[in-house]
């Protein structure tokens, strides 16, 4: 029979999950007479929530806190099979980015226990510290009106993907103009118009997982989010 709900998770320990519940509740709504399913969203922290959900978001916040957190509430390991086993559609923000790649680095001393999934490597707090945070415009043409609306990326001692470990990763989205300049190596596939002097990698998908150094749900602009659930969830 099929399902007559999908149930999109938000990781809650910390960071800005209730911003992401209402994005995705915003974008379900947009895409009510499109998608196969109602779209529900819950939040996310107990293995048992987990296991209701058929696609989750890792929202932005402290890396190493979020990652601590579920560690004692036994969430890690759920969370690794969930991305890297059961392969369910899985989006981290800034922070999620982070435990969703396979290798961190300036990560605090000890290092972190990350989730995985994506592979590439990341630089913590690349753009600085917090009174350094800025939007900016991105180039992101898949989205509906791209072109007449660019998405405002919004980042917050956002990390950045500084190496593509595999061929499988796929290059959503850059940041050009930027001081410290890291370029997709050749032979990544990328969606986003990355040039000779395109900037820092801000977005990547591999498989059913994708990382964004920006925060989507500090705006009021649900595309992102509508996106994710058409172009992932939806086709999972």
């Amino acid at each position: 029979m099929q399902p007559t709900t999908t149930t999109v998770g938000v990781l809650a320990l910390q960071g800005g999950f209730a911003e992401h519940i209402v994005l995705v509740r915003k974008a379900a709504a947009q895409l009510a007479d499109s998608f196969p399913t109602a779209i529900e969203a819950i939040e996310v922290r107990t293995p048992a929530e987990l296991a209701r959900c058929d696609a989750l978001i890792i929202p932005g916040g402290e890396s190493t806190t979020i990652s601590f957190v579920a560690a004692q509430s036994g969430l890690l390991e759920p969370l690794r099979e969930f991305v890297k086993v059961l392969k369910k559609p899985t989006w981290g923000t800034c922070a999620g980015l982070i435990l969703l790649s396979e290798q961190a680095n300036a990560t605090k001393q000890g290092g972190q226990a990350l989730i995985g999934g994506l592979d590439v490597r990341v630089h913590r707090n690349h753009f600085g510290r917090q009174t350094e945070s800025f939007a900016a415009p991105l180039d992101l043409p898949f989205l509906p009106d791209a072109a007449a609306r660019p998405f405002e990326g919004v980042f917050i001692r956002a990390p950045v993907v500084e190496a593509v470990l595999d061929g499988a990763v796929t290059v959503v989205a850059t940041l050009p103009d930027r001081v410290n300049k890291v370029r997709p190596r050749a032979g990544v596939v990328s969606e986003a118009r990355v040039t000779d002097n395109a900037g820092d990698i801000v977005a990547v998908r591999q498989g059913n997982v994708l990382g964004t150094s920006f925060h989507p749900e500090l705006t009021p602009d649900a595309r992102m989010h509508a996106w994710f659930l058409q172009e992932f969830v939806r086709n999972k």
